[in-house]
């Protein structure tokens, strides 16, 4: 297998995942534990989110983390697999990365929903400009 970097900010996407995930089951155990909240009564998300306040908003990074950063990897994948990976393609990647940690980093911790948002829109602005360039390539 020839090494491609596109591959490394894909990584680098998946590890932040994870580092939110670890980092809000942190948070979430702490929290029940300092509550002294029953297992029980975590039975569902609705009475889970009315008792985990404290770990709402790296909950909510957790989940956004599964919506646009799905189509940059199948990008980042069908750009390695086609072996149209370029300079600008890799750079992108990586800003789309950068401002999704970033946009995570706000989120978990001062939670300024400007700044969030800022992050947010970058990667996103990215993000479609990466698919812009691969649909003008296909075409």
């Amino acid at each position: 297998m020839s090494f491609q970097p596109i591959l490394l900010p894909l990584l680098a996407q998946v590890l932040l995942t994870f580092i939110v995930w670890v980092y809000m089951y942190v948070q979430r155990l702490s929290e029940i534990s300092r509550k002294s909240i029953a297992t029980q009564d975590l039975r569902d998300r609705v009475h889970a989110q009315t008792l985990l306040t404290e770990s709402a908003n790296s909950s909510n990074n957790l989940k956004n983390l599964f919506e646009l950063p799905v189509i940059f990897y199948a990008l980042c994948i069908t750009l390695h697999v086609l072996q149209a990976v370029d300079s600008t393609f890799v750079t992108m990647a990586w800003a789309f990365v950068i401002f999704r940690a970033l946009h995570s980093a706000i989120q978990c911790t001062i939670n300024i929903v400007l700044l969030r948002f800022a992050a947010y829109l970058l990667s996103s602005l990215i993000l479609f400009a990466m698919v812009v360039r691969f649909t003008m390539m296909v075409l």
